[in-house]
């Protein structure tokens, strides 16, 4: 397997790329929680957030050399590309899914479909399909620790994810907003009685989990550049995550995204699988717990009433 120094590498870039697996994974793992249906339309709301963050980072930032501003820039950016992404999820609610809440399970799934196709076409047609880099706020010059490799970009990525998850996690486990998230998550009808506006909360859930699916995309966009089909694979493999760890489950969210990340990486360094199959250990990884425990690591089996 290597050196112990190796290890740590491949642990370190694992849990980066399981971060930002991790904080796409809980926008489907809320919308289901609350609708039961899967939001395929996520990976592209990622994809514009990704694009919002870099006209207003570049807008922003103009020619100022690697400093304090262009740090506080991309924060700034990061932050009103969170708020206007939240406002699309909000839309693309309100106007594709919530028509169809009464519907079959089938329709609302099939209506996401179409809006994934729209964000992206109309990406592709606005900004033309060749790639755009996303210029670093800050030196990203690598910190060696012994044996270990290590950017200012991953320390990046692993202090935003952290922040974002638990303070998720403390919104709906200690406000009173989140106990409204809970309870319409386990029964609309009962929760709508005790007096929560059901809308209010869905539409809160879309927000939430856009703003979080804005997060990943600007993170992964330091690497990867920001293009119209961006948001695809990265949103695939994130539900994948989201089943990994039990749908409809935050921490199981939280879980998968980070057992992905390590798995795809220690699978490329230790099994030796080619980088062009590297996609495969996410869907490999998905049959097998369909076929093993279909609920989840964290997930409970539901049963069905007849």
């Amino acid at each position: 397997m290597g050196s112990v120094s190796e290890v740590f590498q491949h642990l370190m870039n694992g849990l980066t790329l399981g971060g930002i697996y991790a904080l796409i994974a809980l926008g489907y793992t809320m919308v289901y929680g609350i609708l039961k249906f899967i939001n395929f339309a996520h990976g592209d709301v990622l994809m514009a957030g990704a694009y919002i963050g870099l006209f207003i980072f570049d807008f922003l930032r103009g020619d100022s050399p690697l400093g304090a501003w262009t740090v506080a820039a991309f924060f700034i950016a990061m932050v009103l590309s969170m708020g206007l992404t939240s406002l699309l999820g909000m839309v693309i609610e309100r106007t594709a899914y919530k028509p169809l809440r009464k519907a079959t399970r089938l329709a609302p799934l099939l209506s996401a479909i179409g809006v994934s196709f729209i964000l992206s076409n109309t990406a592709a047609w606005m900004f033309g399909t060749q790639s755009r880099k996303y210029n670093y706020p800050f030196d990203n010059t690598s910190i060696h620790l012994g044996g270990v490799v290590i950017t200012p970009h991953q320390i990046l990525i692993l202090g935003v994810s952290l922040v974002m998850m638990l303070a998720l996690k403390l919104f709906v486990d200690k406000t009173r907003m989140g106990k409204a998230m809970r309870a319409t998550s386990l029964d609309q009808e009962t929760a709508q009685l005790m007096g929560i506006n059901v809308n209010h909360i869905i539409s809160m859930t879309f927000a939430i989990g856009s703003a979080l699916a804005a997060v990943g995309g600007i993170l992964i966009a330091l690497d990867f550049k920001v293009y119209a089909s961006m948001g695809m694979m990265t949103g695939l493999k994130a539900f994948v995550a989201a089943v990994v760890g039990g749908i409809g489950n935050i921490s199981g969210a939280m879980l998968g995204g980070v057992l992905l990340g390590l798995l795809e990486t220690f699978g490329v360094a230790v099994l030796g699988i080619p980088q062009g199959l590297k996609d495969t250990i996410a869907f490999g990884v998905l049959i097998i717990i369909l076929l093993v425990r279909p609920e989840g690591l964290l997930g409970k089996m539901e049963k069905e009433k007849v």
